[in-house]
């Protein structure tokens, strides 16, 4: 069952976190992180998301954003 639909209203910031299977890494090279960034930028564009701040860990990821409606 899938979790239930983010509230979401003007000007609302939001905390998007994931963490690898068993906490792996997730990003396992300088690439990797590269690549995830390149995505982050597409997705702002398409979303019109702001990221506001972000920490990449070797297993996990943090993510400050918003969106803009």
């Amino acid at each position: 069952m899938g979790r239930p639909l983010r509230i979401t209203y003007p000007e609302a910031h939001y905390h998007v976190t994931s963490r690898g299977n068993e906490q792996k890494d997730v990003f396992k090279s300088r690439r990797d992180r590269e690549q995830f960034l390149s995505y982050l930028e597409s997705a702002t564009t398409r979303y019109r998301a702001v990221i506001h701040a972000y920490c990449l860990m070797t297993n996990h990821y943090h993510l400050l954003l918003e969106i803009q409606h």
